[in-house]
């Protein structure tokens, strides 16, 4: 059993200490935040973990085995190095960071200090994630054309001008780190590395320091292309499709929602699932169910207890937060932008 720390406990990270809730591999025994309000208070007292008063205090702690980091992005490099430096294994919240320099640092701490490190790209254990990538590895797509994603949330429409997600330099491109880099980390799990990028991000309603509308174009190294646009104010919702010469397939399910239930936030991202091949009917099905959030923490506790590596290869995290970068930078120029 690995007794982990929860850091930041806004409503992201209550959702993964309430996945990890009966877990024979992971338990939540401490935890920390900025603010310490009662209903933090409230909460801590009915997970049954303690509260402590800084992140430099719960590291110095000889019986904790792990920190998971549900904290600012712009934070992310430097915990996973404090962390990796007190001998704690560390599962981040995505985006990994805003950079590659920043992740390279982080990996480079981590694998110094020889502790596991996972990322909290959940969509990934999805078994329909899974099936999918079997599929194409098995040639029954063919050649892979196209990859294109949607992913939308109304959460910037609450969201006050104080908070942590409203400004721009902790959520550039809008909807590109709350929800887009879960499409991005598909695409490389599933195409692999990303060679160039074009973005255009702007603002249509909301009222805070941040885009509401945003698209953006891939290519990938092996040659096939790629589509994803976030919108931050209107109806949720999330859609994920693969083409190839044999046939596509079709993904739908809901983005985190603010408001929603934990079980709807860990459970309900996949819905309806389609596959049309070049030649013959349609199948269509329903997802299975998973809670994708409970699945990567035990994966992590797994890699951490010396068990299996954490599925996404630590390249990748790297190549995601480059992709990340180019994206941002090609915000910002207005040009195709090639991934470092």
């Amino acid at each position: 059993m690995i007794r982990a720390a929860i850091v930041g406990l806004g409503w992201w990270g209550q959702t993964l200490v309430e996945a990890a809730e009966g877990s024979d591999a992971i338990r939540f025994v401490s935890g920390t935040t900025r603010t310490m309000s009662d209903a933090v208070k409230d909460f801590a007292g009915a997970q049954g973990f303690r509260l402590v008063e800084g992140y430099d205090a719960l590291l110095a702690d000889p019986d904790l085995d792990a920190v998971v980091l549900a904290t600012p992005h712009s934070t992310h490099a430097a915990q996973v190095i404090a962390a990796a430096e007190a001998g704690k294994h560390v599962y981040c919240e995505k985006p990994f960071a805003l950079t590659k320099a920043d992740a390279e640092a982080a990996v480079a701490a981590a694998d110094r200090a020889g502790v596991a490190l996972g990322l909290g790209y959940n969509r990934r254990f999805h078994p329909e994630m899974t099936k999918l990538r079997e599929r194409i590895q098995a040639g029954e797509l063919g050649v892979i054309m196209h990859v294109e994603a949607n992913m939308t949330f109304p959460n910037a429409l609450m969201l006050k001008p104080t908070q942590w997600r409203a400004s721009r330099s902790e959520t550039p491109c809008g909807g590109l780190t709350p929800m887009g880099v879960h499409a991005i980390d598909g695409m490389i799990d599933l195409c692999g590395n990303v060679d160039h990028v074009f973005c255009q991000s702007f603002t249509r309603v909301v009222e805070i320091d941040s885009d509401d509308t945003t698209s953006i174009l891939f290519r990938m190294k092996d040659g096939m292309s790629g589509y994803l646009g976030t919108l931050t104010a209107t109806g949720g919702g999330f859609s994920f499709q693969v083409f190839g010469s044999k046939g596509w397939v079709r993904l739908e399910g809901m983005t985190h929602v603010a408001g929603a239930s934990s079980e709807e936030r860990r459970t309900r991202l996949f819905g309806t699932c389609k596959f049309k091949p070049a030649k013959g009917p349609a199948e269509v099905w329903d997802a299975e169910t998973c809670d994708v959030s409970r699945a990567s923490l035990e994966a992590f506790a797994a890699a951490a207890a010396g068990g299996p590596a954490y599925p996404i290869p630590v390249d990748q995290m790297i190549h995601g937060a480059a992709v990340t970068e180019a994206v941002v930078r090609s915000a910002a120029s207005g040009k195709v932008e090639g991934v470092a």
